[in-house]
């Protein structure tokens, strides 16, 4: 009963957060006779004969680009083809991810293996479970087996990869303040944990080690010196130019084999006190380095140049042990990008294991940023640079998994995005489901560049490893070439064979249908599975095109009123200029930009905010006071959109407005949109005007991300500060999930009173 209390105050049904969507009516006698609807369409056709026409953005925080102005003739044709919605210019994504036929059975063989498998075999289990979340667009619980994939990680390798990942998923990046190499505090992303090899998964939720005074350098070089010059017995030395360098020969001897048979078997070299060692590309001080080595066994008093040095001699006379310690220390000093661009293309020439991970770790922290630079995908791009990872143990498909997916984030078309899906490929495993998703998203990705000969291809691979739903997109690659009736055939085949065949089975087929036929598998799609948007917007589509609106709106509004997106929201919008509803419009489309905030309209033509701006002179002005009264109506009547939308008008004039932000976020996560919840998560923390608001808002994005005790401690670090609403609420809603027992009840119910002994406002306090 608790658990479902909670439940109910942060995420409310989504059918209930729409109750506000108002269905509209258009008068079709006054369409044509030059009333304001007409005013406005001039209005936006003269604003786009001004403006030049913007390419559609791919990605997050991309600056929009410009094409060529045109001409007042072509202009026309072009808002003829694109001025209204129609139904041959929209058409179901293909989605970048497994998905199943059986969801089920496939999530229930998972689970068989994973309570059969031995330990070490977890954590890849763990990442197939996390892709077939992903699959069903559930990011809480694709993040939970993240963790558990991290958690049960066995090499260095895959702790620093998950722990980037993990750290990426909260785009920490954009987080004030944040450094890259910075510590949550535990294990499980540590960067100086991810170094440390071992399997040991009970670590992973502990607290780290990072707060550990680091060893003196000062001490460590007295004690270095001291040892070597106040004991030793020098037998030897090895002559380099004109210098020198006097050693015990068992010392050196026991650095490895090779330099015991040097000083010891049957060379010449045994029986001299003196070595020429001139051509072996080491200075005096590197060897110096070495005698002190020697004795000590430690290379932190050194330079770092003298450790490279060290790290070259260690590889060519197999000297593991110095090989190690080199390769430990060099590992400690990588600190930034510029550090590890130095040091990286050394580590890979002498396969220092350790050195090329502390090098990595960087580059995947500064996700999406080290993207950007040229140099750092010189690194990972190339068939290559993929083979001089391998040989130092650092080519995984995890880890192409990963770039892939930041790239796809950043522009789907990208040649950097191709490169790094074809080492992804090359990466992939005897296992089925790597060779799927890896050729799918080749497939996806060439069918955006417009290939669609490379598009179908990949699709037919990823299909004969045993994905299904890539037919799908062989059957639109297909079709692109201009062969409708064999997509057609491909779609229908697949339908006959499949013993229980799927919505999105019938919604392609209806690509390539006509008349009734497409209507009835529109139908059948909607019956099999009504989360489908493209069936209701296909439909809506042709009823305005039949110039009924209304039934338009009301189409579209079956979708909207359980899954909000942001096509549905624009498609209604334009249903409602059409019909002159600008404030119905305006409502739908400042909750679009919510969503997503670089949404271009009209088919990629016109960027949301510049509507938003022309009609604003067709709507009522509204005053701050009138704002937040408006927002306590709609948000007491659970009116989430209409909500959204008085939000974002606020914050159109105060972006700074912490609170504003937070309340953005509850609204976003009770439509079920958890990436633009988090974003205006990561905006409230950066506005926040206090040290204890800002812990809030990191408690909410911890949370958010999968980790209740780290979210506890922040909520729990904010009271200390300064007792408040937000704060004790936190805790509370966190411990009704993590703890079930009766005490615990009355704990949670102590936290709720003291919440709201604390200032807050009404509408907090009634949840």
């Amino acid at each position: 009963m608790q658990q479902h209390i909670f439940n109910t105050m942060r995420s409310l049904k989504m059918i209930d957060g729409c109750k506000g969507a108002h269905v509209y009516d258009l008068n079709p006698s006054t369409s044509g006779t030059g009333g304001v609807g007409e005013k406005f369409l001039q209005h936006l056709q003269d604003h786009l004969r001004v403006n030049t026409i913007r390419s559609k953005s791919h990605r997050r925080n991309r600056s929009l680009s410009q094409a060529p102005n045109v001409n007042s003739s072509s202009l026309s044709e072009v808002l003829t083809i694109y001025g209204h919605p129609r139904t041959d210019l929209i058409e179901p994504q293909i989605d970048p991810c497994l998905r199943f036929v059986d969801c089920v059975d496939v999530l229930a063989d998972i689970y068989r293996r994973l309570d059969n498998c031995s330990e070490l075999e977890r954590s890849d289990l763990y990442m197939e479970q996390c892709a077939i979340f992903r699959g069903l667009s559930d990011p809480k619980l694709s993040r939970r087996c993240l963790r558990l994939a991290r958690k049960y990680a066995v090499d260095v390798h895959s702790k620093l990869v998950l722990s980037s990942w993990l750290r990426s998923e909260r785009r920490e990046d954009e987080l004030l303040g944040v450094s890259a190499m910075d510590c949550s505090g535990w294990n499980i992303e540590c960067p100086k944990s991810s170094l440390i090899p071992g399997y040991n998964p009970e670590s992973a939720d502990d607290l780290c080690a990072c707060s550990r005074n680091p060893v003196n350098d000062d001490e460590i070089e007295e004690c270095c010196s001291s040892s070597v010059d106040d004991g030793e017995d020098f037998d030897m030395c090895f002559c380099i130019g004109d210098d020198e360098i006097r050693c015990n020969r068992f010392r050196m001897a026991s650095l490895s084999i090779p330099f015991k048979s040097l000083l010891y078997g049957s060379f010449m070299e045994s029986r001299r006190e003196s070595i020429y060692f001139s051509q072996n590309g080491i200075s005096p001080e590197a060897m110096r380095a070495a005698v002190i080595f020697s004795v000590t066994k430690k290379v932190t008093s050194f330079d770092p140049n003298i450790v490279f040095e060290l790290l070259t001699l260690a590889n060519r006379f197999c000297c593991d042990e110095m090989k190690s310690a080199c390769d430990s220390h060099l590992s400690s000093l990588v600190d930034g990008i510029e550090t590890a661009l130095l040091f990286i293309e050394y580590a890979l020439e002498e396969t220092a294991h350790l050195l090329v991970a502390a090098c990595l770790q960087v580059f995947l922290r500064e996700m999406p940023h080290s993207l950007r630079n040229p140099n750092v995908m010189k690194i990972f791009c190339s068939s290559e640079a993929r083979s001089r990872l391998a040989s130092s143990g650092h080519a995984s498909f995890h880890l192409y998994a990963f770039l892939s997916q930041v790239a796809m984030e950043e522009d789907t078309t990208s040649n950097t995005t191709v490169m790094l899906l074809e080492r992804m490929a090359e990466c992939a495993s005897s296992q089925s489901w790597q060779k799927q998703l890896s050729f799918h998203l080749l497939g996806c990705v060439m069918l955006e560049r417009k290939e669609y000969k490379d598009s179908q291809a990949w699709f037919e691979l990823a299909s004969r490893e045993g994905h299904a739903y890539s037919l799908v997109g062989a059957a639109r690659a297909t079709e692109k070439c201009g062969h409708k009736y064999n997509a057609y055939k491909l779609m229908n085949s697949m339908i006959s064979d499949c013993r229980e065949p799927c919505g999105w089975m019938y919604q392609e087929r209806s690509l390539y249908n006509n008349g009734k036929e497409k209507m009835m598998d529109l139908k059948t799609a909607t019956d099999l599975n009504p989360t489908l948007s493209y069936p209701y917007k296909y439909r809506a589509v042709s009823l305005m095109e039949e110039e009924t609106v209304d039934a338009a709106i009301s189409e579209i509004n079956r979708i909207i009123h359980f899954k909000v997106s942001p096509d549905c929201l624009e498609l209604r919008a334009w249903f409602s200029i059409l019909s002159e509803d600008y404030e119905g419009a305006m409502m739908d489309i400042r909750a679009l930009m919510t969503l997503d905030p670089d949404y271009m309209m009209f088919h990629g033509m016109l960027h949301g905010d510049r509507l938003v701006e022309l009609l604003n002179c067709h709507v009522q002005q509204r005053s701050l006071a009138d704002c937040w009264m408006q927002l306590y109506d709609r948000w007491s009547s659970v009116d989430d959109i209409g909500s959204l939308a008085v939000v974002h008008h606020m914050l159109a004039n105060d972006p700074g407005k912490s609170l504003l932000r937070f309340r953005q976020s509850l609204l976003l996560l009770r439509l079920n949109c958890q990436k633009a919840a988090m974003r205006s998560l990561r905006m409230a923390r950066n506005h926040a005007s206090s040290e204890h608001e800002k812990l809030v808002y990191e408690g909410w994005i911890l949370y958010d991300t999968g980790y209740r005790e780290q979210a506890i401690a922040k909520a729990e670090e904010s009271i200390s500060l300064q007792r408040s609403f937000e704060a004790f609420f936190l805790k509370a809603y966190v411990l009704s999930e993590t703890t079930v027992d009766h005490k615990s009840s009355f704990y949670v119910i102590e936290l709720l009173e003291e919440a709201l002994r604390c200032p807050s406002d009404g509408l907090r306090k009634g949840q």
